[in-house]
């Protein structure tokens, strides 16, 4: 029996760590083989080249899908889409992959359905059917339009994609695959992991993450800017990550370099998955507008300080605090969390089995069926 292809378009580090046990099980298949496509952040040393994360990972190694270089603008983001579905175009006629899975809302993804639905090969969605009231969203749900099979993290989300008119035999809550493993992915030790970057002391550690909105993109480094503000006031020792690459990340980029030639906190490029879970399991907060605020920190049971609207509208756990992106508002929610027990119930976006769940959904979709490519409103 030949085995069944699939691809898995890889576009930031971020996607590729919370997808990173699923590419694992699904590669260890004998019945599946498994190809990957890098492209965007990957590619670029300044956030770390991490297709060298790929390269060593013990997968299939990643076919490179390449972008324009520049200012991170939104247009920019339009052109590279355009690029990756040219490129992505070709790679899948001599590939002919069986079925390709995406993850989330990024661009690149947008790309990759595009590519996809265009050359009739079915596609399976991950993480479709979540609001966020950013561009992310729009995005998401397009994706989701283009999407065959669903493979959603929450009952909630499942109901949204029946109520937008997807099938309902598509649609299989799986959970989040960024839970999958990831007690045993932290795996060190959180202090040892503050030291090798630099952070030292008795005082709390603040993670910070924190990523522009491209509609508000002019406002993205007085934001940062804020947050910085308040933790340093509130006494934390600050862990700060790169942002992504979208538009405002360089204002942010500036005030975190700025911060950081102070020696006011540690600025780091790219942590390996396994440092930075460990680093959000024993961090006293995790502070920003990541998904990993939303996700993964509420496994661990630590505090988040979600800035802003990025995440705006997605489900949350009990240990996430929502905040304006004034630095008073940011200070009462560090207070605030500093004196909240920590989280302890269950995770709203799973139980950390995803991956199983995912490989039986890709299993069963029949693919000699037609009617699997038909897309039409279920209302």
């Amino acid at each position: 029996m030949r085995q069944r292809r699939i691809a898995y378009l890889t576009g930031t580090r971020a996607d590729f760590g919370l997808m990173r046990s699923t590419l694992s099980a699904i590669d260890a298949q004998a019945d599946m083989e498994l190809t990957i496509y890098a492209t965007g952040m990957h590619l670029d040393p300044l956030l770390g080249h991490t297709i060298e994360e790929i390269e060593k990972s013990g997968l299939p190694l990643p076919r490179r899908i390449d972008v324009e270089s520049g200012m991170p603008s939104g247009g920019l983001t339009a052109i590279n889409i355009g690029k990756i579905v040219i490129a992505l175009v070709s790679a899948f006629t001599v590939d002919r992959p069986d079925i390709v899975l995406l993850l989330g809302d990024r661009g690149e993804m947008l790309a990759c359905a595009i590519a996809a639905i265009h050359l009739n090969i079915p596609i399976a969605h991950i993480h479709g059917g979540e609001r966020s009231g950013t561009v992310d969203e729009p995005v998401r749900h397009a994706i989701s339009k283009l999407a065959h099979l669903h493979l959603v993290a929450t009952s909630e989300s499942r109901e949204r994609l029946v109520r937008m008119g997807e099938q309902e035999n598509m649609i299989t809550v799986v959970g989040a695959p960024g839970l999958d493993g990831i007690t045993e992915l932290a795996c060190h030790n959180g202090k040892e992991v503050f030291s090798k970057y630099g952070v030292g002391g008795d005082s709390p550690v603040a993670i910070f993450l924190y990523h522009p909105v491209l509609q508000e993109a002019d406002e993205a480094a007085e934001g940062a800017r804020a947050a910085l503000d308040a933790m340093l006031a509130a006494g934390l020792q600050v862990l700060a990550l790169r942002p992504n690459s979208d538009a405002g990340s360089v204002g942010i980029i500036e005030v975190l370099e700025h911060f950081s030639a102070q020696d006011r906190i540690t600025l780091v490029t790219h942590m390996p998955r396994s440092e930075y879970l460990s680093a959000i399991r024993d961090a006293a907060l995790l502070v920003g507008n990541s998904s990993s605020g939303i996700i993964e920190a509420a496994s661990f049971g630590t505090p988040v300080i979600n800035i802003g609207s990025r995440q705006n509208l997605r489900e949350r756990n009990a240990n996430v605090i929502d905040v304006p992106t004034d630095p008073e508002s940011v200070a009462l929610g560090i207070v605030q969390a500093l004196a909240t027990p920590r989280f302890t119930t269950e995770n709203v976006y799973g139980d950390g089995a995803a991956a199983p769940r995912i490989i039986a959904a890709l299993r069963q979709l029949d693919l000699s069926d037609p009617s699997v490519m038909d897309k039409a409103n279920a209302y």
